[in-house]
C-alpha cells in the first residue's frame, strides 16, 4: 500500500497535535486537581500583589467563619461575598460557580503591598514578608489556624485538599515547596489536606527570588522555541515533499 505526500504530511500533523494533547495531559495539564479551599497570589516584583480565592461556600464557613449558607440548596448573594473580602484600599470582583452539585465562590482582590492582606478578614490568618536583601528578594508567609465557623457542621469525605499556590515574577532561588519543583509558568505549590488545615496546623511558606523579572527573557526563549519548532516543521515537510516528487520521478520512469 502507498502513501502520497499529502498523507504523509497529514500523518505528521496529527502526529503533532497528539503530542500536544499528550503533553497538555501530562502533570497537572487537563486533568487539574480538585481543591475545596485554594489561595493563588499573584506576585510583583515591587511588592504589589492579585490575590485569587476559588472556594467551596462550605470551606469559606469552616475556614474563615463567613457569614454564608453552606446548604448547596442556597442562593449566594455576590454583594455579601464581596462585602467579606474588600477593605480599606482593596476591591474584590465575585464570580460563582457549581461543582459537583454544591457552590463554589471565586474571588480576587488587588493589593499594593502583599504585607497588606491581614488587614482583610479573610487573609487574617495569614502573616507575610516581603524584603529586598541585597542580591535576592525574600517572601515569606505563615498560615495560622482557621476561624472557627457559625454555621452547621459539614460532614467532609476526608479526602478534601487545601492548596496555597504562588505565582511568581523572576527566578526562584531557593524555596520550600514539599513537591521541590518549579511548576511551568514559574509556579510553586503548597498542599495540605482540609482536615489539617481545620485543626490549625500552621503551614509556612518561604521563597528567595531573583531581584530582576524573568518575562522578557521567557518572552525569547518562547519565541526562539517557537521559530525553531516551526523551522523544524517546514524543513520535515520540505523533505516528504522532495522523497514524493523522486518517488513518482522513480514510478513514471
Amino acid at each position: 500500500m502507498r502513501f502520497g505526500t499529502s498523507s504523509l504530511v497529514r500523518a505528521l500533523v496529527w502526529l503533532l497535535a497528539v503530542c500536544a494533547i499528550a503533553a497538555g495531559c501530562s502533570g497537572k495539564g487537563v486533568f487539574k486537581r480538585e481543591y475545596e479551599y485554594e489561595e493563588e497570589l499573584y506576585l510583583a516584583l515591587d511588592g504589589s500583589a492579585t490575590l485569587n480565592v476559588n472556594a467551596s461556600v462550605a470551606s469559606l464557613v469552616a475556614l474563615r467563619g463567613a457569614d454564608l449558607d453552606p446548604d448547596p440548596r442556597a442562593r449566594v448573594d455576590r454583594e455579601r461575598v464581596r462585602a467579606i473580602f474588600e477593605g480599606d484600599g482593596a476591591r474584590a470582583s465575585v464570580s460563582l460557580a457549581r461543582r459537583d452539585s454544591r457552590r463554589f465562590v471565586h474571588v480576587s482582590v488587588r493589593v499594593d503591598d502583599v504585607r497588606q492582606l491581614p488587614r482583610l478578614a479573610p487573609f487574617a490568618w495569614s502573616s507575610y514578608r516581603f524584603d529586598r536583601r541585597g542580591d535576592h528578594v525574600e517572601f515569606r508567609q505563615a498560615v495560622g489556624p482557621p476561624v472557627a465557623g457559625h454555621a452547621r457542621p459539614t460532614e467532609w469525605t476526608g479526602d478534601e485538599l487545601v492548596a496555597f499556590r504562588l505565582h511568581l515574577p523572576s527566578e526562584v532561588l531557593s524555596h520550600n515547596s514539599p513537591s521541590g519543583r518549579i511548576e511551568r509558568g514559574n509556579i510553586l505549590e503548597w498542599e495540605q489536606p482540609l482536615s489539617e488545615r481545620l485543626a490549625g496546623r500552621t503551614l509556612n511558606i518561604a521563597v528567595d527570588l531573583a531581584p530582576e523579572s524573568i518575562l522578557y527573557t521567557t518572552l525569547i526563549l518562547f519565541g526562539s522555541s517557537i521559530l525553531a519548532a516551526a523551522v523544524t516543521l517546514a524543513l520535515i515537510i520540505w523533505w516528504i515533499a522532495r522523497r514524493g516528487r523522486e518517488r513518482e520521478v522513480t514510478e513514471a520512469a
